[in-house]
């Protein structure tokens, strides 16, 4: 058993924001799967369950805002008894060009406020899914930025995007995060949409803090 988690933050107000890119990943599988979106409450956040090759997986998008996202991860992983190797957690990141996607283990929370949380709850060793969504303009306040809705320039990577990171989801439950990290973690390899065409700028250096 695995946990997929989509950080983001609940209500309208806050769909289709940079910040929900991870809810938004999480909606794509699924689909894919053919398994409720809606699924059910556990533990402060909505839950499906599903199958990806044969390996059995429940994806959840917490409910809590961003920045209280690690209690109801740390109360789901108790109820199934899972160590933070078996938690894939899908975060936008601003270290990251536009339609850039990453994978790694472990690691700091950079400043984004999700990741900040989850590690003090579970502790650093989960393992990530890094959707960038490149840095704000000059001037412009990261928080605006992040919480801020999707530009119409950005529809023409968004799909791309969403689909790559759903794609490394299915490879890290299927085939495990080393032989994904060798597919994912190639530089300049664009975002993967079927039917959209789409790919990404070339990516930054991964140091880039996180909102």
């Amino acid at each position: 058993m695995m946990l997929v988690v989509g950080l983001g933050n609940p209500g309208r107000k806050y769909a289709q924001t940079r910040h929900n890119v991870g809810f938004d990943v999480i909606v794509q599988l699924c689909d894919r799967w053919g398994i409720s979106v809606a699924g059910r409450k556990l533990f402060g956040a909505l839950v499906s369950d599903g199958t990806h090759q044969g390996e059995p997986a429940m994806l959840a998008r917490p409910q809590q805002y961003m920045n209280r996202s690690g209690q109801p991860v740390a109360s789901i992983m108790g109820h199934l008894k899972l160590s933070a190797e078996r938690v894939v957690v899908v975060h936008d990141d601003m270290g990251l060009s536009p339609g850039t996607i990453r994978l790694r283990s472990g690691g700091g929370h950079g400043g984004h406020n999700g990741l900040r949380d989850l590690i003090a709850h579970i502790g650093r060793d989960f393992l990530r899914v890094r959707v960038g969504i490149g840095r704000p303009d000059d001037g412009q306040d990261p928080a605006d930025f992040v919480l801020g809705k999707w530009a119409e320039s950005e529809q023409s990577w968004l799909p791309g995007s969403i689909a790559t990171g759903s794609d490394a989801v299915e490879m890290i439950l299927s085939e495990g995060l080393i032989a994904a990290m060798n597919r994912f973690n190639v530089r300049d390899k664009p975002a993967r949409a079927a039917n959209h065409g789409v790919k990404s700028n070339n990516p930054v250096p991964e140091s880039g803090a996180l909102e």
